[in-house]
């Protein structure tokens, strides 16, 4: 095995073991499950964990050069309003391209696929097209955020109740294994061109824009469409009794996540092919290994939308309904808890994300900091959910104050920390909790007898939101030490070379 493979599966591996075990803990203790349905999910573990490791891989490979290639040819261009432009394109084409979308957009009843579809892309492409403006002039992230995040709350009063949590849901979902890559990418891409103070901060706030779009683009979308009633249909657990059964029953729906995938893969793609016909930007050797990374990509989604989708949903709604038919259903809250904590660790975009980081600022944000917020964030975002279910909390409720507090951290954190933030709460809810959480809420609100609409849905959108705090929150706790760095250097001459480096990255230099 390719020694880089070897390290991203392994990678993988230790991601997706603790909520394995925490699932098999759960069917001892709790709920117990059957032989057949417990296989399962093993085996959709498995190819998750080889997916993971090749999509990491393919990511590094492939998606991580184009994004940053084409960022940086933009910067060349002298007409900014055909890079505004390209990146309107760019944002269409890959939202169209996300996986995650086309699950949502087929569980939104009274709106037809392709409308949502179409609303969320344009959204994101305009947001984009608004990002690259902002890295061009400037503009300072956590003010730009204020003002769209109040849009949004003003808007989002005038909208549906049945809409609100599908718009929310819709920005969390759009940037997902394609999407995350490529656009962190084309912002390190844009920023490393400057070369000025902040240009490390800038190159951070991608996608946190790109998932202001299509929330608003969907609020706006819902004051048109009216839906009434949820059609999510829940598959259950395929009714297995040999191993063989098990192999017939993947092997059966893979061919659709071939062509799916496919589908998703064959526009970005396109755009490698015309990028590099009209830039002549990389030579034979590197076509070559981006052509081999497009490969492991398309492998990695493969196995891993196979292994979410027919060996994990089934079993996160069958847990859900079972859970919440316990006398002591308030146990959901500490169990979605615990669940959220390790599964955001077995999102593919997130490693993307940790490891940009860590890169980006030079290990001053190391991958074990990341992690370690991003799974405090979204355990309590899974505990809200599960609370939000069982109480039938309207989800503005959550989500305005939630928001204030994280725009109003942004106002005092360093400034590198508000992109790297509002990024991963986009990159936090990914298929993982599409195709996961999603169906455990639902599986709780249909036990219990809610609204799917109103209840259950707004999952992804909890998600998107807690690590915006949580890691600030970390900003915070970085801040407090540069300060007392800071009193110790000028108290000891000698610190002076770490702490210029140290107090430099506080203004978003590395």
């Amino acid at each position: 095995m390719n020694p880089k493979l070897r390290e991203k599966t392994l990678e993988s591996l230790s991601a997706v073991l603790p909520i394995t075990g925490i699932m098999l803990l759960i069917s001892i203790a709790l709920v117990p499950l059957e032989l057949g349905t417990m296989v399962m999910f093993l085996v959709g573990a498995v190819l998750l964990i080889f997916g993971m490791g090749f999509f990491q891989l393919g990511a590094e490979m492939a998606m991580t050069p184009i994004g940053e290639g084409i960022g940086v040819r933009m910067t060349k261009t002298k007409h900014f309003a055909i890079v505004l432009l390209i990146g309107f394109i760019m944002g269409v084409i890959i939202t169209i391209s996300e996986p995650d979308l086309q699950v949502l957009a087929e569980q939104v009843p009274s709106v037809p696929n392709m409308t949502l579809i179409l609303t969320v892309a344009i959204g994101v492409g305009l947001f984009l097209a608004v990002a690259i403006a902002r890295i061009k002039f400037q503009i300072d992230l956590s003010r730009l955020l204020i003002v769209l995040y109040t849009l949004l709350i003003g808007v989002s009063f005038f909208v549906p109740k049945e809409f609100l949590a599908v718009a929310f849901d819709s920005g969390g979902v759009t940037t997902g294994p394609m999407t995350v890559p490529f656009i962190m990418a084309m912002g390190v891409g844009l920023a490393s061109l400057r070369g000025d103070r902040n240009s490390a901060s800038d190159s951070f706030g991608l996608v946190a824009l790109s998932s202001v779009g299509p929330i608003l683009a969907v609020l706006v979308l819902g004051c048109f469409f009216k839906p009434t009633e949820a059609v999510y249909s829940l598959g259950d657990v395929a009714a297995v009794e040999t191993t063989r059964d098990v192999v017939q029953v993947f092997v059966t729906e893979l061919p659709a996540y071939i062509a799916e995938v496919s589908v998703s893969l064959l526009p970005i793609v396109l755009v490698f092919v015309l990028f590099q016909l009209l830039a002549r930007r990389y030579h034979k050797r590197q076509i070559k290994r981006i052509l081999v990374g497009l490969v492991y990509t398309y492998i990695g989604l493969v196995l891993f939308l196979c292994g979410v989708n027919v060996g994990f949903a089934p079993v996160g709604a069958a847990l859900g309904k079972s859970l919440a038919s316990l006398t002591y259903n308030w146990v959901l809250v500490p169990i979605g808890m615990l669940i959220g904590y390790y599964i955001v660790k077995a999102e593919p975009a997130i490693q993307v994300l940790n490891h940009q980081v860590e890169n980006v600022t030079d290990g001053a944000v190391s991958v074990k900091a990341m992690n370690r917020s991003m799974s405090i964030g979204v355990a309590i975002s899974i505990g809200l959910a599960m609370l939000r279910v069982l109480l039938g909390i309207p989800i503005q409720w959550i989500i305005v104050p939630g928001y204030v507090i994280a725009l109003t951290l942004s106002l005092f954190v360093p400034k590198i920390f508000v992109g790297i933030a509002f990024d991963s709460g986009g990159v936090a809810s990914g298929p993982m909790t599409s195709t996961f959480l999603l169906p455990l809420s639902i599986g709780v609100c249909q036990a219990l007898g809610g609204d799917l609409m109103t209840d259950a849905f707004g999952v992804v959108a909890l998600v998107a939101l807690t690590p915006l705090i949580a890691i600030q929150v970390m900003g915070l706790v970085y801040r407090f030490k540069l300060d007392r760095l800071q009193k110790r250097a000028a108290m000891h001459p000698g610190l002076t070379a770490d702490s210029d480096t140290i107090i430099d990255f506080e203004e978003g230099v590395v």
